[in-house]
């Protein structure tokens, strides 16, 4: 009786446990009854990817003196499905943030630095939800957003040229060697980085 009377009170407080503590959602996409995406706030305690400064996937522009630095979070559940599969699972969440580069400041006398967010882009994988079975938002400051058009580039660009699952992992360091491990990259990514035959 008394074991019995543990094991309620434990699943009890289980229940009843903050966000962030044992029991707690997972950290996949949410969406408002209207089907707009749900920005996630606690994206910066995600797994970090990477960074990258300047990147275009376009012809060079003219930028003046503003510098973008980019940098790469996904969802901590969808991170480790990736590093036993070589690829990304459903519910999966890329967070791209820009962020502005500066050169000046505090005792800094050479290079950049990152500084304010400057914007917001999230790829989502979503099997049920979106026909290609990942969609983008952009965020601007907004708590919530609707799905890009899929008449946008952004998603012709990446079924081109994504290394893994219209994902652009040949940026991401720490997942690239795993998805050549478990032969998870794309075909059309392995013709665009072959070594030509010299004959």
């Amino acid at each position: 009786m008394v074991g019995r009377t543990i094991a309620l009170l434990l699943s009890a407080l289980a229940f009843l446990a903050p966000p962030g503590e044992s029991g707690a959602p997972g950290s996949g996409p949410e969406f408002t009854k209207g089907g707009e995406l749900e920005f996630p706030q606690g994206y910066r305690e995600w797994v970090y990817l990477t960074s990258g400064f300047d990147m275009s996937y376009n012809p060079p522009m003219q930028m003046g003196d503003q510098h973008i630095f980019d940098n790469v979070f996904v969802n901590p559940e969808a991170y480790k499905a990736f590093l036993s599969t070589g690829t990304w699972p459903d519910k999966t969440v890329l967070v791209l943030e820009e962020r502005v580069a500066r050169g000046k400041g505090s005792i800094n006398q050479s290079g950049n630095f990152q500084a304010d967010v400057a914007g917001l882009e999230l790829h989502v994988k979503d099997e049920a939800r979106f026909p290609g079975k990942w969609a983008f938002f952009a965020f601007g400051g907004q708590k919530t957003a609707t799905a890009i058009p899929t008449s946008a580039d952004c998603y012709s660009c990446h079924a081109q040229h994504a290394a893994v699952d219209t994902t652009f992992v040949q940026f991401y360091p720490t997942l690239l060697p795993i998805a050549k491990e478990k032969r998870t990259l794309s075909a059309s990514y392995l013709k665009e980085t072959a070594t030509p035959v010299n004959r």
